[in-house]
């Protein structure tokens, strides 16, 4: 585990060239608090697609009936203004951005209501995401659209008393995608069908956590994410058919390292470090774009004080958890231009939720 440590802190200090932001399949409105770390985080439905080891750290059942979480970036505002409905169209979304040239929009709006309980669960996600921009120089347009539908099963198998945790999880995941960074500014007619790509594909993650049983609970955990590489070539899109198919998602693998003190009667927290991508070279990545730091705070599990460090950038979250209601609020800067000249996209994210 020392040895495990010193390489994490290790390339948290490094950096190398690659451009653009690095997208995830999912990530929630907690780990987005604590620095965008998941592997080690997840001990809620999350786990389902965090990390499913970490099903077998539920202490409890979960069933989440209504959960809308939504993200906007600083800029979006200003780009949109009260016309955030109209980013839905590529044409119209370019109409505003043109208007503000080197603004940057990110909106994404997702559902996941799940049932879990320990060492199991399932769930539907829905998500849509935008990110659009007319260059500075008005030379193009870039516009980047997700949205996924997916249903999802998890699985955890908890040996020797917890100490190993071993987890996976199935999904089948319907996507509709454009990405596209070389549209003329001055076109008409932008269509999503005619842009997207749509198709059906089946992924898979696998993990492990080892917990030590002593005091502070160690732990190091990995997740193997898109087991295999996932591609969405199974069947067309389910509810857009067209001729492309989106892009494939190659396999990663995330490491991770916590600590969980009790810091009172009532008082617990949890520190971790993350480095995503692990098998990717320095030279196709910049190790600081893919290292995440975060803390929690919890009194009562029924607030929680959360911070970290993003990328280049610091993080913070809070939530409030009441009987069956449970509100969830955090700001990050995520990196959207390259190691060596780095872009922060300040963006805030809130959740409310409803489950018993």
């Amino acid at each position: 585990m020392g040895k495990g440590l010193f390489y994490l802190v290790t390339t948290l200090i490094c950096s190398t060239a690659s451009a653009g932001e690095r997208y995830e399949f999912y990530n929630g409105v907690r780990s987005l608090g604590m620095g965008g770390a998941t592997v080690l985080v997840a001990n809620d439905e999350t786990a389902l697609l965090h990390n499913p080891a970490g099903l077998g750290r539920l202490r409890d059942y979960f069933i989440t009936l209504f959960d809308p979480e939504g993200a906007v970036s600083q800029e979006t505002e200003q780009i949109a203004g009260l016309k955030i409905l109209d980013v839905m169209d590529p044409q119209d979304t370019m109409e505003l951005t043109n208007k503000k040239p080197g603004k940057h929009l990110h909106i994404r709006t997702q559902l996941f209501p799940s049932i879990v309980v320990p060492n199991f669960g399932f769930g539907v996600l829905g998500k849509y995401e935008i990110n659009a921009e007319t260059n500075e120089d008005e030379s193009a347009f870039k516009y980047h659209y997700t949205n996924d539908y997916a249903l999802v099963f998890g699985f955890n198998l908890r040996l020797f008393n917890g100490i190993v945790k071993l987890g996976a999880n199935a999904r089948a995941v319907n996507r509709t995608e454009v990405r596209r960074d070389d549209i003329d500014p001055a076109s008409t007619g932008n269509d999503l069908k005619d842009l997207a790509a749509s198709g059906v594909g089946i992924a898979s993650d696998t993990a492990i956590v080892l917990t030590a049983p002593i005091a502070w609970l160690p732990s190091i955990g990995a997740v193997y994410r898109d087991v295999g590489r996932t591609s969405y070539t199974y069947r067309n899109g389910l509810l857009m058919r067209t001729d492309d198919d989106p892009h494939s998602t190659p396999p990663t693998l995330d490491v991770a390292l916590s600590v969980s003190p009790i810091l009172g009667k009532r008082w617990r927290s949890l520190w971790t470090v993350e480095l995503k991508d692990v098998m990717n070279s320095a030279e196709e990545d910049g190790y600081v774009r893919r290292a995440h730091a975060g803390v929690e705070f919890n009194y009562a599990d029924a607030i929680f004080i959360r911070g970290g460090w993003h990328q280049h950038w610091y993080t913070a979250g809070l939530e409030l958890a009441i009987v069956n209601y449970q509100f969830q609020a955090a700001t990050y800067g995520e990196d959207i231009g390259t190691p060596d000249e780095p872009r922060e996209d300040r963006r805030y994210v809130v959740k409310f939720s409803f489950r018993f």
